[in-house]
């Protein structure tokens, strides 16, 4: 057997292992599985980090041998002295000194929609995690809207609609319905002409962030309301937007000069 069978085999022994680990966890009561959450998940973590290890014959071969390879690298992980809660404690107190330092010039409004990895290549991290905070905050507060202002069997749509542009502005709101709408293209009760919008709002390209968009659908409300919040936010956005050109141009265009009036000629 060469290296990458061994590892295969190590793998897949490894997998079935915590498969019936699992399957006892989930026949005990409640407390006993919160006593081995921990444990648990470490032993998923090196199951994973089993897929892209390459171990030589002879480790693998050694693990191999033992009834219970996982548990004998869980236990042996347990033993070590790990800076674990260090880093733990690291994460914190770096994540608040960089909320201390938060940029002015980071708009809360503007929706980021590269990944992780790009904006730490890119020195973006705070726009980042800006971005990723209020788009969850976004999604739960509409949700929190539409249950708040439905009433009687109607949504005050309006006043729903009114809160989240206040607090979140056009691009968010606008960036969570369409991601909403996208992940349910195949419901019924969202409208044709939404489904066609959603279409419109630029989402994310790579699989990673993608993937965080799976986190940010609206759907502790009916579909069918999220459509008619949907179609008032398009018209409150229209309308908004409508507004500030007609603004605008008031701004640019020169004042109305009443005409000089014409010089009499003399009487002859």
């Amino acid at each position: 057997m060469n290296t990458n069978d061994l590892n295969t085999a190590l793998y897949e022994k490894m997998a079935a292992e915590q498969d019936k680990y699992r399957d006892w966890l989930k026949s005990q009561p409640p407390e006993e599985i919160l006593h081995h959450t921990y444990e648990y998940t470490v032993r998923e973590d090196i199951v994973m980090a089993m897929e892209e290890l390459e171990l030589t014959d002879a480790q693998a071969q050694a693990l191999l041998e033992s009834p219970s390879p996982l548990a004998d690298v869980y236990r042996y992980f347990d033993k070590l002295e790990t800076g674990y809660m260090d880093v733990i404690r690291d994460s914190i107190e770096s994540r608040a000194n960089e909320v201390c330092k938060e940029p002015e010039e980071l708009n809360p409004m503007v929706v980021y929609l590269h990944s992780a990895s790009y904006a730490t290549k890119h020195g973006e991290t705070d726009a980042y995690w800006l971005s990723d905070q209020a788009n969850f905050s976004c999604k739960v507060s509409i949700e929190q809207a539409i249950s708040a202002h439905y009433r009687d069997n109607r949504l005050d749509t309006a006043s729903a609609v009114q809160e989240i542009l206040e607090e979140f502005g056009a691009e968010r709101m606008n960036f969570i319905l369409a991601n909403t709408i996208q992940h349910k293209d195949a419901d019924g009760r969202i409208s044709r002409d939404n489904k066609a919008w959603a279409k419109t709002i630029p989402m994310p390209e790579d699989s990673a962030t993608s993937q965080q968009c799976a986190d940010l659908i609206v759907d502790r409300v009916n579909p069918g309301l999220v459509d008619l919040f949907t179609r008032q936010a398009r018209k409150a956005v229209q309308e908004k937007e409508k507004g500030s050109v007609l603004q605008k141009l008031k701004q640019e265009l020169p004042a109305h000069k009443p005409a000089a009036p014409k010089k009499r000629e003399p009487e002859r």
